[in-house]
C-alpha cells in the first residue's frame, strides 16, 4: 500500500479512479516549481498558522468570555485540556463510538457465519441461480439485523416506523400509476412536518385523544398513564423521528424506482448487452433491479439497511438490489484498508481540534461578539465551518466503512474539504455528495433541470434552484433560519451562473494564465459568499452573521482585512486549481 496516495480522491471511492491511467488530454503542465507557487508557499507556511493560533488564542481562560463557555466543556483525555463536546449531534456520536465499533465487527461476522451457514448449494448453481440466492439470503440477513437493530435503537417507536413504512409502500404498489409520484411527495414532504410538530407521536399524547384524563381517587393513576408507560420503552435513541429525515429519501427513492420500473422497456441488463456481474454505476442506479425486486421484503431491507440507517450514504433501491445480486470488488481488502486508514486521520484530528479550539462552545454560550476583531470574528466563524464539515465527514465515513466492510458500496458523501472548494456549483456536487445525486435524480432532472428554450433557460434554472434548496432547508429541519440559508445559496449561484456566461472559457485558451486569475479573484468572492450564508444557516445565525458583517465592513481597520481576506483566498483558489490539474495529469476529472 502506497501511503503517499492516502489523500487522493481516488482513496475515497473507486468510483473516481482513471479509467486509463493517462493524463486527461485537457491536463496542463504542472506549476507546483514555479515561481508563482514558491510565493504561494510562503502564504500557506505563515497564513494557516497565524489563523489556527488566533482561534486557539481565543479559547484560553485569559479570554473576557471564557467565563461564559467554561461550563460547556468537558474533561479531555489529552492531558492538560479540556474537550469542547457542547455540540449534541456530533456528542452523541463520539460518546457511542466504543458501542458502534462492536456493532461494526460484530455485523459482518454474523453475516459470514449466516452465509456459510446457508451458500452450500451455490457452487452447483448457474451464475444467475446463485445471484438470486445471494440476493435471498443478503436481503433476509439486512431484514432480520434490521429488525432487532431497530428495536435496540427506539424500542417500541420501531412499531411507528413500520406504520409509517408501510404505508409508503402502499401508496407505491396500490395506487394506480398516475397518482403514485404526486401522491408519495405529498405523503413524505407531510411526514416531515408530522413529525417534527407530533414530536414522533408520543403514546401519552395518542392515549389522551382515546382515552381523555378523568378524575380518579387520591393517588390512583389516571388509566391514559399507559401512554406514558409506552413512551419510557423508546431504546436508546427514542427521538426516532429527528433520524428519520434521511428514511424519507429512501422511501421516495423507492417509490420513484418502482413506479419507473414499470415503464422500463429493458427490463434486465443482459437485454442491453450489458454484463450483469460488472454492471456500470450509472446502469445499476438505473436498472439494477427487476420489476419482480420490489417486493415488501426487500423494500424493507433496503429502507432499513443498518450500517446507512442512521446516517446514510443515500444509495437508491436499484443499486442496493444489483449489488446485492453481485458484489462489487471495490469492496476488497487493498481499497478498505487505505479508506480506513484515512477515517482514523480524519477522526484524531477532530479529537485535537475539539480539545483546543472551542469555538462551538464559544458560539453556543450567546457571546458579547463586540470585544472580538474582525479577525478573530472571521476565524471563528471559518473554523467552526470546518468544524462543522468535520462532524458531519466523520459519522458518514465510518458508517460508510461499515456498509464497505459489509459488502455494499455507497457514493462517498465529502469528496472535498471545505477550504477546496472554489466553486458554489462544484461545491454542492462534493458536499453530501449522495444527497446531491438523489436531488439530480428525483427533484431536478425530473423538473426539466435548465432545459429550457432561449431567453427562459437561466429562469426555468433558478426556479428549479429555488425548489430544490427549499426542499433541502425543509428536509434538513424545519426552521426560518435553514429557509434562508437555502434562498441565499441561491442567490449566490446566480454570480458564479453570470460570470460563466460573459467570460467562457473558450475565449481564454490563449490567455491561460489571466483566466486563471480571473477566475481566482472570482473564487475568492465564492468562499466569502459560501461562508456568509453557512454561518446563516448552520453557526452564528442571521443577527451573528449581521454583526459579522457589520464590524467587517464598518470602519477601515475590517475594510483592510477583507481586502488581505480576499488576497488570500486567491491564492488559496489558485492551490485548488492546481490541485484539479494534478488530478487531471491522472487521468481523474470531477465536476467538484
Amino acid at each position: 500500500m502506497d501511503l503517499t496516495n492516502l489523500f487522493n480522491v481516488e482513496t475515497l471511492d473507486a468510483r473516481f479512479s482513471p479509467k486509463t491511467g493517462e493524463p486527461l488530454a485537457t491536463a496542463q503542465r504542472s506549476k507546483w516549481k514555479t515561481p508563482e507557487y514558491c510565493l504561494y508557499y510562503a502564504v500557506f507556511l505563515t497564513i494557516p498558522p497565524w489563523m489556527t493560533w488566533c482561534v486557539y488564542d481565543v479559547s484560553q481562560p485569559h479570554n473576557p468570555n471564557y467565563k461564559d463557555f467554561e461550563p460547556l466543556l468537558s474533561e479531555g483525555w489529552i492531558p492538560g485540556r479540556k474537550v469542547d463536546n457542547s455540540d449534541a449531534q456530533y456528542s452523541s456520536f463520539r460518546n457511542n463510538i466504543p458501542y458502534m465499533a462492536v456493532v461494526v465487527m460484530l455485523h459482518p461476522l454474523l453475516r459470514r457465519v449466516y452465509e456459510s451457514v446457508t451458500s452450500a448449494k451455490d457452487q452447483k448453481q448457474s451464475e444467475a441461480n446463485a445471484a438470486e440466492a445471494r440476493l435471498k439470503r443478503r436481503t433476509t440477513f439486512d431484514l432480520t439485523f434490521a429488525a432487532i437493530f431497530l428495536t435496540v435503537l427506539h424500542g417500541i417507536s420501531a412499531l411507528k416506523i413500520f406504520f409509517i413504512l408501510r404505508l409508503n409502500y402502499q401508496i407505491a404498489t396500490a395506487l394506480p400509476k398516475r397518482y403514485v409520484g404526486v401522491a408519495t411527495w405529498v405523503f413524505n414532504i407531510c411526514l416531515l412536518f408530522a413529525n417534527e410538530l407530533s414530536d414522533g407521536y408520543k403514546f401519552a399524547d395518542i392515549a389522551s385523544y382515546i382515552l381523555p384524563p378523568q378524575t380518579t381517587a387520591a393517588g390512583q393513576k389516571p388509566s391514559g398513564d399507559w401512554g406514558a408507560q409506552l413512551d419510557s420503552l423508546g431504546g436508546m435513541i427514542p427521538r426516532w423521528h429527528v433520524l428519520f429525515n434521511i428514511t424519507v429519501l429512501r422511501l421516495i427513492a423507492f417509490n420513484f424506482d418502482c413506479l419507473w420500473s414499470q415503464d422500463r422497456r429493458a427490463s434486465s441488463p443482459m437485454e442491453k448487452n450489458l454484463d450483469a456481474v460488472n454492471l456500470p454505476e450509472r446502469e445499476r442506479v438505473d436498472i439494477g433491479a427487476k420489476p419482480s425486486d420490489f417486493t415488501f421484503a426487500n423494500y424493507l431491507a433496503y429502507v432499513l439497511y443498518s450500517p446507512l440507517y442512521l446516517a446514510g450514504p443515500i444509495i437508491n433501491f436499484n443499486d442496493y438490489i444489483a449489488q446485492s445480486r453481485h458484489p462489487l470488488p471495490t469492496t476488497t481488502r487493498s481499497r478498505l484498508i487505505p479508506y480506513a486508514l484515512r477515517f482514523a486521520f480524519c477522526l484524531l484530528f477532530m479529537e485535537v481540534a475539539l480539545h483546543y479550539l472551542y469555538i462551538v462552545a464559544i458560539s453556543k454560550s450567546n457571546p458579547d461578539w463586540s470585544i472580538y476583531s474582525p479577525f478573530q470574528l472571521s476565524m471563528l466563524g471559518y473554523f467552526n465551518l470546518h468544524i462543522i464539515w468535520l462532524k458531519l465527514l466523520i459519522p458518514w465515513r465510518f458508517f460508510r466503512l461499515w456498509s464497505l466492510l459489509d459488502g455494499i458500496d455507497p457514493p462517498e458523501n465529502m469528496v472535498r474539504c471545505i477550504s477546496n472548494q472554489p466553486s458554489i456549483l462544484a461545491f454542492w456536487r462534493g458536499w453530501h455528495r449522495s444527497y446531491n445525486r438523489w436531488i439530480l435524480r428525483y427533484i431536478y432532472i425530473p423538473m426539466g433541470g435548465s432545459q429550457a428554450a432561449g431567453n427562459y433557460r437561466v429562469a426555468r434554472a433558478a426556479l428549479n434552484y429555488a425548489c430544490v434548496f427549499t426542499f433541502v432547508a425543509l428536509w434538513h429541519d424545519i426552521n426560518l433560519r435553514l429557509l434562508i440559508w437555502g434562498w441565499l445559496v441561491v442567490l449566490f449561484i446566480a454570480p458564479e451562473a453570470l460570470a460563466r456566461t460573459l467570460f467562457p472559457a473558450r475565449r481564454w485558451k490563449n490567455s491561460p494564465n489571466q483566466y486563471r486569475w480571473l477566475c481566482g479573484l472570482g473564487a475568492a468572492g465564492n468562499c466569502v459568499m459560501m461562508m456568509t450564508s453557512s454561518l446563516v444557516g448552520f453557526s452564528v445565525g442571521v443577527e451573528g452573521t449581521k454583526g459579522w458583517v457589520e464590524s467587517v465592513l464598518g470602519n477601515l481597520g475590517g475594510r483592510v482585512f477583507l481586502v488581505a481576506a480576499w488576497a488570500t483566498l486567491f491564492v488559496g483558489a489558485q492551490v485548488m486549481f492546481e490541485w484539479r490539474e494534478s488530478e487531471r495529469r491522472r487521468g481523474v476529472e470531477l465536476k467538484c
